[in-house]
Protein backbone atom coordinates (compact mmCIF):
# COMPACT_ATOMS: atom_id res chain seq x y z
CA UNK A 1 0.00 0.00 0.00
CA UNK A 2 2.86 2.50 0.75
CA UNK A 3 4.36 2.04 -2.41
CA UNK A 4 1.26 2.65 -4.23
CA UNK A 5 0.59 5.71 -2.50
CA UNK A 6 4.37 6.35 -3.58
CA UNK A 7 3.29 5.83 -6.88
CA UNK A 8 0.12 8.25 -6.73
CA UNK A 9 2.61 11.27 -5.07
CA UNK A 10 5.12 10.65 -7.84
CA UNK A 11 2.23 11.04 -10.51
CA UNK A 12 0.55 13.99 -8.82
CA UNK A 13 4.25 15.75 -8.87
CA UNK A 14 4.65 14.76 -12.74
CA UNK A 15 1.28 16.24 -13.51
CA UNK A 16 1.86 19.19 -11.38
CA UNK A 17 5.29 19.93 -13.18
CA UNK A 18 4.81 19.16 -16.61
CA UNK A 19 3.36 22.68 -18.06
CA UNK A 20 6.70 24.17 -16.75
CA UNK A 21 8.93 21.22 -17.97
CA UNK A 22 7.33 22.03 -21.40
CA UNK A 23 9.10 25.36 -21.13
CA UNK A 24 12.64 24.49 -21.56
CA UNK A 25 14.61 26.34 -24.33
CA UNK A 26 14.29 23.96 -26.60
CA UNK A 27 11.00 24.80 -26.94
CA UNK A 28 7.56 23.31 -27.29
CA UNK A 29 6.68 20.63 -29.15
CA UNK A 30 3.67 19.99 -31.36
CA UNK A 31 0.63 17.51 -31.83
CA UNK A 32 1.46 14.04 -34.13
CA UNK A 33 1.07 15.69 -37.84
CA UNK A 34 -2.47 14.60 -38.90
CA UNK A 35 -4.13 14.65 -35.65
CA UNK A 36 -7.18 16.58 -35.81
CA UNK A 37 -6.19 19.35 -33.36
CA UNK A 38 -2.92 20.41 -36.18
CA UNK A 39 -3.48 22.83 -37.77
CA UNK A 40 -1.95 23.53 -41.16
CA UNK A 41 0.35 26.50 -41.86
CA UNK A 42 0.21 25.37 -45.90
CA UNK A 43 -3.56 27.16 -45.50
CA UNK A 44 -1.82 30.18 -44.87
CA UNK A 45 0.55 29.99 -48.09
CA UNK A 46 3.61 29.67 -46.00
CA UNK A 47 6.78 27.59 -47.14
CA UNK A 48 6.69 23.95 -46.68
CA UNK A 49 9.10 22.64 -44.10
CA UNK A 50 11.00 20.71 -46.55
CA UNK A 51 11.54 24.10 -48.75
CA UNK A 52 12.59 26.66 -46.03
CA UNK A 53 15.60 27.86 -46.41
CA UNK A 54 18.33 27.58 -44.03
CA UNK A 55 20.91 29.92 -45.61
CA UNK A 56 19.38 33.12 -45.16
CA UNK A 57 17.27 35.11 -42.84
CA UNK A 58 15.45 36.78 -44.89
CA UNK A 59 15.61 37.31 -49.15
CA UNK A 60 18.24 38.51 -50.79
CA UNK A 61 17.66 37.10 -54.70
CA UNK A 62 21.15 38.40 -55.91
CA UNK A 63 23.11 36.39 -53.68
CA UNK A 64 20.95 33.52 -53.90
CA UNK A 65 21.14 33.84 -57.63
CA UNK A 66 25.14 33.75 -56.97
CA UNK A 67 25.30 30.80 -54.92
CA UNK A 68 23.25 28.30 -56.85
CA UNK A 69 25.82 29.54 -59.85
CA UNK A 70 28.68 29.16 -57.61
CA UNK A 71 27.77 25.73 -56.23
CA UNK A 72 26.83 24.39 -59.40
CA UNK A 73 29.87 25.38 -60.91
CA UNK A 74 32.44 25.34 -58.21
CA UNK A 75 33.64 28.93 -60.10
CA UNK A 76 34.41 31.57 -57.47
CA UNK A 77 34.33 34.78 -59.44
CA UNK A 78 30.37 35.26 -59.32
CA UNK A 79 30.66 35.70 -55.89
CA UNK A 80 33.80 37.71 -56.30
CA UNK A 81 31.91 40.32 -58.29
CA UNK A 82 29.12 40.35 -56.06
CA UNK A 83 30.93 41.18 -52.78
CA UNK A 84 32.94 43.56 -54.68
CA UNK A 85 29.49 45.55 -56.00
CA UNK A 86 28.61 45.41 -52.31
CA UNK A 87 29.00 48.56 -50.79
CA UNK A 88 30.80 48.55 -47.52
CA UNK A 89 28.26 50.65 -45.48
CA UNK A 90 25.47 48.97 -44.12
CA UNK A 91 24.54 45.45 -43.03
CA UNK A 92 24.36 44.04 -46.77
CA UNK A 93 27.89 43.30 -47.01
CA UNK A 94 28.78 41.34 -43.40
CA UNK A 95 25.10 39.56 -44.27
CA UNK A 96 27.08 38.27 -47.69
CA UNK A 97 29.98 37.35 -46.39
CA UNK A 98 28.14 34.97 -43.61
CA UNK A 99 26.00 33.38 -46.59
CA UNK A 100 29.21 32.55 -48.47
CA UNK A 101 31.03 31.09 -45.55
CA UNK A 102 28.00 29.45 -44.32
CA UNK A 103 27.33 27.45 -47.43
CA UNK A 104 31.28 26.69 -48.04
CA UNK A 105 30.91 25.25 -44.53
CA UNK A 106 27.82 23.35 -44.89
CA UNK A 107 29.01 21.76 -48.64
CA UNK A 108 32.51 20.57 -46.65
CA UNK A 109 30.03 18.87 -43.58
CA UNK A 110 27.97 17.28 -46.60
CA UNK A 111 30.69 16.21 -48.55
CA UNK A 112 34.11 15.92 -46.38
CA UNK A 113 37.29 16.61 -48.42
CA UNK A 114 35.79 17.87 -51.29
CA UNK A 115 32.48 20.31 -50.71
CA UNK A 116 33.27 23.89 -50.32
CA UNK A 117 36.51 23.80 -52.60
CA UNK A 118 35.48 27.10 -54.71
CA UNK A 119 36.30 28.70 -51.73
CA UNK A 120 39.72 27.51 -51.00
CA UNK A 121 40.21 28.07 -54.62
CA UNK A 122 39.07 31.83 -54.37
CA UNK A 123 41.25 32.44 -51.67
CA UNK A 124 44.19 31.00 -53.43
CA UNK A 125 44.17 32.47 -56.32
CA UNK A 126 43.49 35.71 -55.52
CA UNK A 127 45.23 36.39 -52.26
CA UNK A 128 44.56 40.00 -52.78
CA UNK A 129 40.77 40.08 -52.92
CA UNK A 130 39.42 41.64 -49.47
CA UNK A 131 36.40 39.79 -49.87
CA UNK A 132 38.12 36.62 -50.66
CA UNK A 133 39.96 37.47 -47.58
CA UNK A 134 36.82 37.97 -45.06
CA UNK A 135 34.80 35.08 -46.41
CA UNK A 136 37.22 32.69 -45.40
CA UNK A 137 38.01 34.14 -41.97
CA UNK A 138 34.44 33.76 -41.86
CA UNK A 139 34.54 30.35 -43.18
CA UNK A 140 37.33 29.05 -40.12
CA UNK A 141 35.19 30.51 -37.51
CA UNK A 142 32.24 28.78 -38.23
CA UNK A 143 34.05 25.57 -39.04
CA UNK A 144 35.90 26.00 -35.59
CA UNK A 145 32.25 26.29 -33.76
CA UNK A 146 30.86 23.69 -36.19
CA UNK A 147 33.46 20.94 -35.89
CA UNK A 148 35.53 21.50 -32.53
CA UNK A 149 35.17 21.82 -29.15
CA UNK A 150 35.46 25.14 -27.44
CA UNK A 151 38.68 25.61 -26.36
CA UNK A 152 40.33 22.27 -27.22
CA UNK A 153 43.58 22.80 -29.32
CA UNK A 154 42.12 22.83 -32.40
CA UNK A 155 39.59 25.30 -31.99
CA UNK A 156 41.73 27.38 -30.93
CA UNK A 157 44.31 26.65 -33.88
CA UNK A 158 41.40 27.52 -36.14
CA UNK A 159 40.57 30.97 -34.78
CA UNK A 160 44.24 31.72 -34.65
CA UNK A 161 44.11 31.00 -38.34
CA UNK A 162 41.23 32.99 -38.44
CA UNK A 163 42.44 36.19 -36.43
CA UNK A 164 45.53 36.76 -38.80
CA UNK A 165 42.92 36.62 -41.61
CA UNK A 166 40.93 39.28 -40.55
CA UNK A 167 44.18 41.44 -40.47
CA UNK A 168 45.13 40.54 -43.83
CA UNK A 169 41.34 41.28 -44.62
CA UNK A 170 41.30 44.65 -42.66
CA UNK A 171 44.78 45.37 -44.75
CA UNK A 172 43.29 44.89 -48.22
CA UNK A 173 39.97 46.87 -47.67
CA UNK A 174 40.36 50.05 -45.34
CA UNK A 175 37.10 51.36 -43.79
CA UNK A 176 35.69 48.17 -44.20
CA UNK A 177 34.02 47.02 -40.46
CA UNK A 178 33.60 43.21 -41.80
CA UNK A 179 36.80 42.10 -40.68
CA UNK A 180 36.84 43.56 -37.53
CA UNK A 181 33.09 42.12 -37.04
CA UNK A 182 34.39 38.86 -37.92
CA UNK A 183 37.20 39.26 -35.08
CA UNK A 184 34.01 39.87 -32.69
CA UNK A 185 33.74 36.30 -32.47
CA UNK A 186 37.33 34.88 -32.53
CA UNK A 187 36.92 37.65 -29.89
CA UNK A 188 34.45 35.41 -28.25
CA UNK A 189 36.06 32.06 -28.97
CA UNK A 190 39.95 32.93 -27.66
CA UNK A 191 38.69 34.99 -24.84
CA UNK A 192 40.33 37.98 -25.35
CA UNK A 193 40.19 40.01 -22.07
CA UNK A 194 37.88 42.57 -21.91
CA UNK A 195 40.09 45.92 -22.66
CA UNK A 196 41.55 43.46 -26.04
CA UNK A 197 38.17 43.17 -27.04
CA UNK A 198 37.28 46.88 -26.77
CA UNK A 199 40.19 47.83 -28.85
CA UNK A 200 38.30 45.58 -31.44
CA UNK A 201 35.19 47.40 -30.94
CA UNK A 202 36.32 50.54 -31.29
CA UNK A 203 37.66 49.70 -34.96
CA UNK A 204 34.68 48.19 -35.89
CA UNK A 205 31.97 51.82 -34.19
CA UNK A 206 34.75 54.04 -36.10
CA UNK A 207 33.33 52.43 -39.27
CA UNK A 208 30.27 51.27 -38.79
CA UNK A 209 28.54 53.02 -35.62
CA UNK A 210 25.01 51.77 -36.11
CA UNK A 211 25.73 48.21 -37.28
CA UNK A 212 22.96 45.99 -35.80
CA UNK A 213 25.40 42.82 -36.76
CA UNK A 214 28.04 43.73 -35.40
CA UNK A 215 26.21 45.12 -32.10
CA UNK A 216 24.62 41.48 -31.99
CA UNK A 217 28.31 39.85 -32.18
CA UNK A 218 29.42 41.88 -29.14
CA UNK A 219 26.17 41.49 -27.09
CA UNK A 220 27.26 37.28 -27.07
CA UNK A 221 30.84 38.26 -25.85
CA UNK A 222 29.41 40.11 -23.09
CA UNK A 223 26.48 38.03 -21.81
CA UNK A 224 27.14 35.75 -19.04
CA UNK A 225 27.40 32.46 -20.89
CA UNK A 226 31.00 34.56 -22.32
CA UNK A 227 32.97 36.95 -20.71
CA UNK A 228 30.47 39.13 -19.43
CA UNK A 229 27.18 39.13 -17.12
CA UNK A 230 23.63 39.58 -17.48
CA UNK A 231 24.08 43.23 -16.02
CA UNK A 232 26.59 44.01 -18.61
CA UNK A 233 25.07 42.38 -21.80
CA UNK A 234 22.11 44.67 -20.24
CA UNK A 235 23.90 47.67 -20.16
CA UNK A 236 25.63 47.29 -23.38
CA UNK A 237 21.93 46.57 -25.62
CA UNK A 238 20.01 49.37 -23.16
CA UNK A 239 23.22 51.92 -23.93
CA UNK A 240 22.96 50.93 -27.84
CA UNK A 241 19.11 51.09 -27.86
CA UNK A 242 18.98 54.75 -26.04
CA UNK A 243 21.66 55.97 -28.01
CA UNK A 244 19.66 54.59 -31.33
CA UNK A 245 18.70 56.81 -34.62
CA UNK A 246 14.98 56.78 -35.71
CA UNK A 247 14.38 53.87 -37.60
CA UNK A 248 17.63 52.12 -36.71
CA UNK A 249 16.82 48.54 -35.50
CA UNK A 250 19.19 49.01 -32.54
CA UNK A 251 16.36 49.74 -30.94
CA UNK A 252 15.53 45.72 -30.84
CA UNK A 253 18.78 44.82 -29.85
CA UNK A 254 17.50 44.76 -25.37
CA UNK A 255 15.21 41.36 -26.97
CA UNK A 256 18.31 39.73 -27.92
CA UNK A 257 20.16 40.31 -24.20
CA UNK A 258 16.57 38.85 -22.83
CA UNK A 259 17.36 35.93 -25.18
CA UNK A 260 20.60 35.42 -24.28
CA UNK A 261 19.88 34.52 -21.15
CA UNK A 262 16.78 32.85 -21.02
CA UNK A 263 16.48 30.48 -18.31
CA UNK A 264 16.98 26.53 -19.45
CA UNK A 265 13.70 25.55 -17.47
CA UNK A 266 11.48 28.37 -16.73
CA UNK A 267 9.61 27.44 -13.24
CA UNK A 268 7.86 31.12 -12.94
CA UNK A 269 5.00 31.10 -14.13
CA UNK A 270 4.19 34.44 -16.62
CA UNK A 271 7.69 34.50 -17.60
CA UNK A 272 7.06 35.83 -21.35
CA UNK A 273 4.37 38.21 -20.12
CA UNK A 274 6.58 39.78 -17.55
CA UNK A 275 7.31 43.69 -17.18
CA UNK A 276 11.42 42.69 -18.23
CA UNK A 277 10.18 40.58 -21.29
CA UNK A 278 7.23 43.16 -22.34
CA UNK A 279 9.15 46.04 -22.32
CA UNK A 280 12.39 44.51 -24.58
CA UNK A 281 8.93 43.10 -27.15
CA UNK A 282 7.49 46.22 -27.24
CA UNK A 283 10.83 47.81 -28.41
CA UNK A 284 11.40 45.49 -30.95
CA UNK A 285 7.70 45.86 -32.34
CA UNK A 286 8.64 49.73 -32.54
CA UNK A 287 11.91 49.32 -33.85
CA UNK A 288 9.99 46.80 -36.77
CA UNK A 289 7.62 49.35 -37.35
CA UNK A 290 9.65 52.25 -37.81
CA UNK A 291 12.17 50.66 -39.95
CA UNK A 292 12.91 50.45 -43.79
CA UNK A 293 11.10 47.56 -45.29
CA UNK A 294 14.39 46.81 -47.02
CA UNK A 295 16.70 46.70 -43.94
CA UNK A 296 18.78 43.55 -44.14
CA UNK A 297 18.12 42.88 -40.44
CA UNK A 298 15.06 43.08 -40.09
CA UNK A 299 14.36 39.48 -40.90
CA UNK A 300 16.41 38.68 -37.81
CA UNK A 301 14.41 40.91 -35.93
CA UNK A 302 11.35 39.55 -36.56
CA UNK A 303 12.37 35.94 -36.10
CA UNK A 304 13.16 36.58 -32.79
CA UNK A 305 9.69 38.78 -32.03
CA UNK A 306 8.38 35.05 -33.50
CA UNK A 307 9.60 32.92 -30.68
CA UNK A 308 9.17 36.20 -27.91
CA UNK A 309 5.24 36.47 -29.43
CA UNK A 310 4.56 32.67 -29.09
CA UNK A 311 5.47 31.92 -26.13
CA UNK A 312 3.48 34.95 -25.04
CA UNK A 313 0.71 33.87 -26.95
CA UNK A 314 0.37 36.90 -28.50
CA UNK A 315 -1.13 35.02 -31.51
CA UNK A 316 -2.07 37.86 -34.25
CA UNK A 317 1.06 39.77 -33.86
CA UNK A 318 3.37 36.63 -34.32
CA UNK A 319 1.47 35.80 -37.45
CA UNK A 320 2.31 39.54 -38.19
CA UNK A 321 6.04 38.42 -38.08
CA UNK A 322 5.83 35.44 -39.61
CA UNK A 323 4.39 36.82 -43.29
CA UNK A 324 7.56 39.05 -42.85
CA UNK A 325 10.02 36.18 -42.87
CA UNK A 326 8.58 33.07 -43.58
CA UNK A 327 10.36 30.92 -46.38
CA UNK A 328 13.92 31.41 -44.54
CA UNK A 329 15.19 30.55 -41.27
CA UNK A 330 19.05 31.58 -40.98
CA UNK A 331 18.34 33.56 -37.95
CA UNK A 332 18.44 33.22 -34.20
CA UNK A 333 16.66 31.79 -32.63
CA UNK A 334 16.23 28.64 -34.92
CA UNK A 335 20.02 28.47 -35.33
CA UNK A 336 20.80 27.90 -32.14
CA UNK A 337 19.12 24.44 -32.94
CA UNK A 338 20.38 21.32 -34.88
CA UNK A 339 17.26 21.69 -37.25
CA UNK A 340 16.31 25.30 -37.74
CA UNK A 341 13.70 24.79 -40.22
CA UNK A 342 11.77 21.77 -37.55
CA UNK A 343 12.32 24.59 -34.93
CA UNK A 344 11.13 27.28 -37.12
CA UNK A 345 8.17 25.15 -38.14
CA UNK A 346 7.26 24.07 -34.65
CA UNK A 347 6.75 27.59 -33.30
CA UNK A 348 5.01 28.57 -37.07
CA UNK A 349 2.52 25.93 -36.20
CA UNK A 350 1.91 26.96 -32.66
CA UNK A 351 1.48 30.65 -33.62
CA UNK A 352 -1.20 29.68 -36.85
CA UNK A 353 -3.16 27.28 -33.92
CA UNK A 354 -3.12 30.22 -31.48
CA UNK A 355 -4.49 32.28 -34.26
CA UNK A 356 -7.31 29.85 -34.87
CA UNK A 357 -8.20 28.92 -31.72
CA UNK A 358 -9.09 33.22 -30.92
CA UNK A 359 -11.17 33.10 -34.28
CA UNK A 360 -7.99 34.06 -36.42
CA UNK A 361 -8.16 32.75 -40.20
CA UNK A 362 -6.92 33.22 -43.51
CA UNK A 363 -8.99 36.26 -44.43
CA UNK A 364 -8.20 37.67 -41.02
CA UNK A 365 -4.04 37.37 -41.73
CA UNK A 366 -2.42 40.12 -40.40
CA UNK A 367 -0.64 42.21 -42.39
Amino acid sequence: MEMLWFLFAIGLLVLAFSPYLRRRRGGPRLVAPGSPDAADPADYGFVRQEELDIRLPGPDEDLLDVLDVVQATQDWRPAARLLAATPKEGELRWQRVQAFAGAASLELQQRPGVGGTWLRTWRSEAPKDAGAAAVYAEFLVQQAWRTSAVGADDFRIILEEARTLCGEAALLAPGDPVPYIVELSVARGLGYPHDGFDQVWAKVIDRAPAHMGAHLAALRYWSEAWHGSREEADHFATTAAARAAQGSLLAALPLFAVYEHLPEVNLVQGFYRSAVVRKAVEGALFAVHAARHDDPMLSHVRHLLVLFLVRSERWSEAMNQLVGVDGHVGALPWTHTPDPAAEYAVYRALAVAGFEANGGSTASLPG
